[in-house]
């Protein structure tokens, strides 16, 4: 008779090399998972901690230049008073908007200007400003981020063209003041043609222009200041001229057909259509 077969003649012979094998990537790939995890950890720990120093760097920006900006604004406009708040998800709730200082820098929404130009008047927000009332905040703001963060110098380009005479001369003096300042002095470049910020300049200049080429010719504050005078003297008999020329129209309109203002706008939409 032959030898019966082997009990385990079908029992896999390599699968405790197998096992061996897949016992060693199992644990290579736990190893790997546990490197892993600790790198996504020191991750999210950066994270955490830079958006930790981002809200704490927002917050404090934000309460310094709006501190600034109080006193600047009180020392452009000496009866009035200006504020910056910070608009939130939660304004409309109030309990939420009592706790308004814990909250995340997330609800943030926007930063709102509320201007008072009286001791006793209404508070205005910057839609309901005049273009000169405008100006006035924007200066404002500007100057309260050069004193949270001085740069060493600032070129302004015609920037009290809006403004009335007083404020004209507070926002001079502001500059004076900031560029004479012994913890940030500051350069100030800007272009006007008015007196006030010319008669606090250290230095002026005046622009020619000639044969399409612009020169720079260094003045003396007495020139500077006498230009500017007979330039403002040259914008006043324009305006008065004007205005003269107006009042004669419109008295020559006076006791004419219904046609003949018709007449003239036909007239002078010929005329522009020409040029």
């Amino acid at each position: 008779l032959p030898p019966p077969p082997p009990r385990y003649s079908h029992v896999n012979k390599k699968a405790f090399d197998q096992y061996v094998n897949f016992d060693e990537q199992r644990e290579s790939l736990l190893s790997r998972k546990e490197e892993l995890d600790v790198g996504a950890k020191k991750v999210n720990d950066l994270i955490e901690s830079l958006d930790q120093q981002k809200d704490e760097a927002i917050n404090r920006t934000f309460r310094g230049v709006s501190a600034h900006f109080k006193d600047v604004f009180k020392e452009l406009c000496p009866d009035g008073s200006g504020e910056l708040v910070m608009k939130t998800s939660l304004d409309e709730d109030e309990e939420g908007a009592k706790d308004a200082k814990n909250m995340d820098v997330s609800m943030f929404r926007g930063v709102e200007i509320n201007i008072r130009f009286t001791k006793n008047g209404d508070n205005f927000i910057m839609s309901q400003l005049s273009g000169g009332q405008k100006a006035l905040v924007a200066m404002a703001l500007i100057f309260a981020i050069q004193r949270c963060d001085p740069a060493p110098f600032y070129l302004f380009d015609e920037l009290d063209q809006a403004l009335d005479a007083t404020h004209r001369a507070a926002v001079a003096a502001l500059i004076q003041r900031q560029a004479a300042s012994e913890e940030n002095p500051t350069q100030f470049i800007t272009s006007t043609f008015r007196p006030e910020i010319v008669a606090v300049a250290s230095r002026c200049y005046g622009i020619s222009h000639q044969n399409k080429v612009s020169n720079v010719h260094q003045l003396t504050k007495k020139d500077a200041l006498s230009f500017i005078s007979n330039l403002m003297s040259e914008e006043e008999n324009t305006d008065a001229a004007a205005g003269d020329e107006n009042a004669e129209n419109v008295s020559a309109n006076v006791g004419r057909p219904a046609e003949a203002p018709v007449k003239s706008a036909a007239k002078g939409r010929a005329k522009r259509a020409r040029a």
